[in-house]
Protein backbone atom coordinates (compact mmCIF):
# COMPACT_ATOMS: atom_id res chain seq x y z
CA UNK A 1 0.00 0.00 0.00
CA UNK A 2 1.79 3.14 -0.81
CA UNK A 3 0.30 7.03 -0.36
CA UNK A 4 -1.25 6.57 3.12
CA UNK A 5 -2.40 10.12 4.53
CA UNK A 6 -4.27 9.29 7.47
CA UNK A 7 -2.93 6.38 9.03
CA UNK A 8 -6.38 4.80 8.17
CA UNK A 9 -4.91 1.34 7.08
CA UNK A 10 -4.26 1.27 11.49
CA UNK A 11 -7.63 1.38 11.86
CA UNK A 12 -10.05 -2.11 12.09
CA UNK A 13 -12.75 -1.27 10.01
CA UNK A 14 -15.75 -3.68 9.57
CA UNK A 15 -17.40 -3.23 5.61
CA UNK A 16 -16.04 -2.58 1.97
CA UNK A 17 -17.80 -0.77 -0.81
CA UNK A 18 -16.04 -1.72 -4.23
CA UNK A 19 -16.72 0.31 -7.39
CA UNK A 20 -17.30 -2.43 -10.12
CA UNK A 21 -15.71 -1.26 -13.38
CA UNK A 22 -11.93 -0.42 -13.04
CA UNK A 23 -11.87 -1.94 -9.73
CA UNK A 24 -13.64 -5.15 -9.35
CA UNK A 25 -13.74 -6.23 -12.99
CA UNK A 26 -11.69 -4.85 -16.16
CA UNK A 27 -14.40 -4.16 -18.79
CA UNK A 28 -12.68 -1.48 -20.78
CA UNK A 29 -12.60 -3.87 -23.44
CA UNK A 30 -15.98 -4.57 -23.78
CA UNK A 31 -16.91 -1.15 -22.74
CA UNK A 32 -14.99 0.51 -25.81
CA UNK A 33 -15.89 -2.02 -28.27
CA UNK A 34 -19.10 -1.23 -28.06
CA UNK A 35 -19.20 2.26 -28.32
CA UNK A 36 -16.89 2.24 -31.55
CA UNK A 37 -19.00 -0.02 -33.51
CA UNK A 38 -21.42 2.47 -32.84
CA UNK A 39 -19.31 5.47 -33.49
CA UNK A 40 -18.63 3.61 -36.77
CA UNK A 41 -22.10 2.39 -37.77
CA UNK A 42 -22.70 5.98 -37.51
CA UNK A 43 -19.69 7.31 -39.98
CA UNK A 44 -17.77 8.54 -37.13
CA UNK A 45 -14.65 8.08 -36.03
CA UNK A 46 -14.16 5.26 -33.29
CA UNK A 47 -11.40 6.07 -30.33
CA UNK A 48 -8.37 4.11 -29.05
CA UNK A 49 -9.66 2.14 -26.19
CA UNK A 50 -7.24 3.58 -23.88
CA UNK A 51 -8.87 6.52 -24.52
CA UNK A 52 -12.09 4.92 -22.78
CA UNK A 53 -10.29 4.98 -19.29
CA UNK A 54 -11.07 8.40 -19.09
CA UNK A 55 -14.64 8.38 -20.77
CA UNK A 56 -16.22 6.11 -18.34
CA UNK A 57 -17.17 6.21 -14.76
CA UNK A 58 -19.92 9.02 -14.84
CA UNK A 59 -22.77 6.56 -16.19
CA UNK A 60 -23.78 5.69 -19.93
CA UNK A 61 -24.97 9.03 -21.49
CA UNK A 62 -21.33 10.65 -20.18
CA UNK A 63 -19.57 7.93 -21.86
CA UNK A 64 -21.35 8.36 -25.07
CA UNK A 65 -21.23 11.87 -25.05
CA UNK A 66 -17.53 11.93 -24.30
CA UNK A 67 -17.16 9.41 -27.03
CA UNK A 68 -19.24 11.42 -29.74
CA UNK A 69 -17.35 14.52 -31.82
CA UNK A 70 -18.40 17.68 -30.23
CA UNK A 71 -20.68 18.54 -33.06
CA UNK A 72 -22.28 15.81 -32.62
CA UNK A 73 -23.09 15.79 -28.81
CA UNK A 74 -26.53 17.74 -29.20
CA UNK A 75 -29.43 16.20 -26.60
CA UNK A 76 -31.46 14.05 -29.28
CA UNK A 77 -28.06 12.91 -30.85
CA UNK A 78 -26.92 11.75 -27.29
CA UNK A 79 -29.61 9.87 -26.13
CA UNK A 80 -29.93 8.04 -29.75
CA UNK A 81 -26.78 7.02 -29.49
CA UNK A 82 -27.54 5.89 -25.83
CA UNK A 83 -29.68 3.55 -27.08
CA UNK A 84 -27.59 2.09 -29.53
CA UNK A 85 -24.97 1.65 -27.26
CA UNK A 86 -27.26 -0.10 -24.67
CA UNK A 87 -28.38 -2.69 -27.67
CA UNK A 88 -24.81 -2.95 -28.87
CA UNK A 89 -23.69 -4.06 -25.46
CA UNK A 90 -26.16 -6.50 -24.20
CA UNK A 91 -24.63 -8.53 -27.60
CA UNK A 92 -20.73 -8.27 -26.41
CA UNK A 93 -21.06 -7.85 -23.00
CA UNK A 94 -18.80 -10.14 -21.77
CA UNK A 95 -16.51 -11.30 -24.79
CA UNK A 96 -13.51 -9.44 -22.93
CA UNK A 97 -14.15 -8.41 -19.43
CA UNK A 98 -13.12 -10.27 -16.03
CA UNK A 99 -12.08 -9.82 -13.11
CA UNK A 100 -8.19 -8.00 -12.40
CA UNK A 101 -5.68 -10.16 -11.36
CA UNK A 102 -5.97 -10.85 -7.22
CA UNK A 103 -9.36 -9.89 -7.07
CA UNK A 104 -11.12 -13.41 -6.35
CA UNK A 105 -8.23 -13.87 -4.01
CA UNK A 106 -9.16 -10.92 -1.96
CA UNK A 107 -12.61 -11.35 -2.09
CA UNK A 108 -11.58 -14.99 -0.63
CA UNK A 109 -9.92 -13.17 2.41
CA UNK A 110 -12.67 -11.01 2.95
CA UNK A 111 -15.33 -13.77 3.01
CA UNK A 112 -13.05 -15.77 5.11
CA UNK A 113 -12.90 -13.10 7.48
CA UNK A 114 -16.53 -12.63 7.31
CA UNK A 115 -15.89 -8.76 6.06
CA UNK A 116 -19.54 -7.79 4.71
CA UNK A 117 -19.00 -6.71 1.27
CA UNK A 118 -20.97 -4.43 -1.18
CA UNK A 119 -20.86 -2.98 -4.61
CA UNK A 120 -22.04 0.71 -6.31
CA UNK A 121 -21.71 1.44 -10.01
CA UNK A 122 -22.90 4.06 -12.05
CA UNK A 123 -23.31 1.52 -14.69
CA UNK A 124 -27.09 0.79 -15.69
CA UNK A 125 -28.29 -1.46 -12.46
CA UNK A 126 -29.27 -4.64 -14.43
CA UNK A 127 -25.81 -4.31 -16.10
CA UNK A 128 -24.51 -3.83 -12.67
CA UNK A 129 -26.24 -7.47 -11.10
CA UNK A 130 -25.49 -9.38 -14.43
CA UNK A 131 -21.97 -8.84 -14.30
CA UNK A 132 -21.51 -9.50 -10.46
CA UNK A 133 -23.30 -12.32 -11.33
CA UNK A 134 -21.94 -13.47 -14.19
CA UNK A 135 -18.34 -12.78 -12.97
CA UNK A 136 -17.95 -12.40 -9.22
CA UNK A 137 -20.86 -15.17 -8.39
CA UNK A 138 -19.05 -17.74 -5.96
CA UNK A 139 -19.00 -14.41 -3.58
CA UNK A 140 -21.92 -13.31 -1.39
CA UNK A 141 -22.70 -9.63 -1.19
CA UNK A 142 -24.57 -7.79 0.78
CA UNK A 143 -26.19 -5.26 -1.59
CA UNK A 144 -25.29 -4.86 -5.77
CA UNK A 145 -26.54 -1.74 -7.13
CA UNK A 146 -25.92 0.28 -9.87
CA UNK A 147 -27.52 3.62 -11.41
CA UNK A 148 -31.35 3.46 -11.07
CA UNK A 149 -33.94 6.04 -11.85
CA UNK A 150 -34.62 8.44 -9.28
CA UNK A 151 -31.68 7.54 -7.42
CA UNK A 152 -28.90 10.63 -7.91
CA UNK A 153 -25.73 8.78 -9.46
CA UNK A 154 -22.52 8.87 -8.21
CA UNK A 155 -20.40 11.41 -7.04
CA UNK A 156 -23.72 12.07 -4.84
CA UNK A 157 -23.31 9.88 -1.96
CA UNK A 158 -27.50 8.63 -1.73
CA UNK A 159 -26.38 5.27 -3.44
CA UNK A 160 -23.53 4.73 -0.60
CA UNK A 161 -25.79 5.58 2.30
CA UNK A 162 -28.16 3.10 0.79
CA UNK A 163 -25.42 0.76 1.40
CA UNK A 164 -24.78 1.59 4.80
CA UNK A 165 -28.14 1.53 5.88
CA UNK A 166 -28.83 -1.94 3.93
CA UNK A 167 -25.93 -3.48 5.72
CA UNK A 168 -27.05 -1.38 9.15
CA UNK A 169 -23.16 -0.11 9.43
CA UNK A 170 -22.02 3.16 10.15
CA UNK A 171 -20.63 4.89 7.07
CA UNK A 172 -17.03 5.95 9.17
CA UNK A 173 -16.96 2.08 9.48
CA UNK A 174 -16.78 1.13 5.33
CA UNK A 175 -13.61 1.44 3.44
CA UNK A 176 -14.59 2.32 -0.03
CA UNK A 177 -12.20 1.20 -2.96
CA UNK A 178 -12.49 2.86 -6.17
CA UNK A 179 -10.67 3.70 -9.32
CA UNK A 180 -11.66 7.29 -10.39
CA UNK A 181 -12.43 10.55 -8.54
CA UNK A 182 -15.76 10.15 -9.04
CA UNK A 183 -15.68 7.40 -6.20
CA UNK A 184 -13.20 8.96 -4.16
CA UNK A 185 -15.69 12.01 -4.25
CA UNK A 186 -18.37 9.68 -3.07
CA UNK A 187 -16.55 8.13 -0.21
CA UNK A 188 -15.74 11.64 0.84
CA UNK A 189 -19.22 12.80 0.99
CA UNK A 190 -20.69 9.67 2.13
CA UNK A 191 -18.45 9.46 5.16
CA UNK A 192 -16.28 6.74 4.22
CA UNK A 193 -12.89 6.07 3.65
CA UNK A 194 -11.98 6.63 0.10
CA UNK A 195 -9.21 4.00 -1.14
CA UNK A 196 -7.32 4.19 -4.73
CA UNK A 197 -6.94 1.19 -6.89
CA UNK A 198 -3.81 2.17 -9.18
CA UNK A 199 -4.44 -1.22 -11.20
CA UNK A 200 -7.79 0.93 -12.52
CA UNK A 201 -8.68 3.46 -15.29
CA UNK A 202 -7.46 6.37 -13.77
CA UNK A 203 -4.19 7.83 -12.77
CA UNK A 204 -2.60 7.84 -9.61
CA UNK A 205 -2.19 11.47 -9.48
CA UNK A 206 -6.16 11.83 -9.72
CA UNK A 207 -6.66 9.69 -6.87
CA UNK A 208 -4.60 11.88 -4.63
CA UNK A 209 -6.24 14.75 -5.61
CA UNK A 210 -9.61 14.15 -5.38
CA UNK A 211 -8.98 12.68 -1.55
CA UNK A 212 -7.68 9.24 -1.69
CA UNK A 213 -6.47 8.19 1.68
CA UNK A 214 -4.56 5.54 0.29
CA UNK A 215 -3.78 3.75 -2.75
CA UNK A 216 -3.21 0.53 -3.36
CA UNK A 217 -0.54 -1.38 -5.71
CA UNK A 218 -2.52 -4.80 -5.93
CA UNK A 219 -5.93 -5.81 -4.36
CA UNK A 220 -4.41 -8.21 -1.12
CA UNK A 221 -3.23 -5.06 0.15
CA UNK A 222 -6.87 -3.66 1.12
CA UNK A 223 -6.42 -6.55 3.56
CA UNK A 224 -4.22 -4.16 5.60
CA UNK A 225 -7.52 -2.18 6.52
CA UNK A 226 -9.23 -5.59 8.05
Amino acid sequence: MVGNRSGSNSVTFSAVLFDLDGTLLDTLQDLGNAVNRVLERNGMPPHDINAYRTFVGDGVHMLVRRALPESRRDPESVSRMVEEFRLEYRKHWKENSKPYPGVAELLDALSARRIPMAVLSNKPHDFTSRCVEEFLGKWAFAAVLGEREGVPRKPDPAGALEVARKLGIRPEAFVYLGDSSVDMETARAAGMVPVGALWGFRTREELMRSGAHGLLERPEDLLRFF
